[in-house]
């Protein structure tokens, strides 16, 4: 099962002279992404390196900026798929401390940096949802509405016209309980989109 996570964690490495700052956020995203990292230059101007991955949408990337290619962006991307991670970008901001660590010592350094932000950050499951919409007479409107919010639902739109069209956003895994529970309640009257 997928998570995204419920808030941004950081973390902060001192490898042979250099400075990692790390962080694991949540975006939707990727121009999100993409502005992040630019605040972050904004942030730290004086920084050698803001490299960064991101899942989200089905969407990944991976970004060395400047690093040896396959050393920074890569193995933070491979962090967050072990974590099952999705709608997360990590950032790595790295103050160059002159001395050169080597490939493998980059790769090891980034994989942390990410791996300890992780450390103590909230996940939070994905769970797919889906938009239906159900049409229901004005006598039911409220008989309705109570099983949505019985099934854990929300209403995202409700248009009055001849009849009560509510638009309903529900867990995928929930849907065809509510779908039943609203057709108990009207009688089979009503009207599924």
């Amino acid at each position: 099962m997928p998570f995204t996570l419920a808030a941004p964690h950081h973390s902060e490495l001192i490898i042979r002279k250099s400075r990692f700052i790390g962080c694991v956020e949540p975006v939707s995203s990727r121009e999100d992404a993409v502005a992040r990292v630019e605040q972050l230059w904004a942030e730290h101007p004086d920084a050698r390196h803001v490299c960064w991955a991101l899942m989200a949408g089905g969407q990944s990337a991976a970004n060395d900026d400047g690093e040896p290619s396959g050393t920074a962006g890569r193995p933070m991307l491979e962090v967050l798929r072990h974590q099952e991670l999705e709608g997360v970008l990590a950032t790595v901001v790295r103050y160059f401390g002159g001395i050169k660590l080597g490939a493998g010592g980059l790769v090891r350094a980034y994989t942390d940096a990410v791996a300890q932000a992780l450390v103590g950050a909230e996940r939070v499951p994905l769970i797919p949802s889906a938009t239906v919409e159900v049409s229901v007479p004005y006598t039911l409107e409220g008989a309705v509405r109570r099983e949505v919010e019985a099934c854990g639902a929300a209403l995202a739109d409700v248009r009055h016209g001849a009849d009560v069209a509510l638009s309903i956003q529900i867990a995928a895994d929930r849907l065809e309980t509510l779908r039943s529970r609203v057709d108990d309640v009207t009688g089979g009257r009503a009207i599924w989109r």
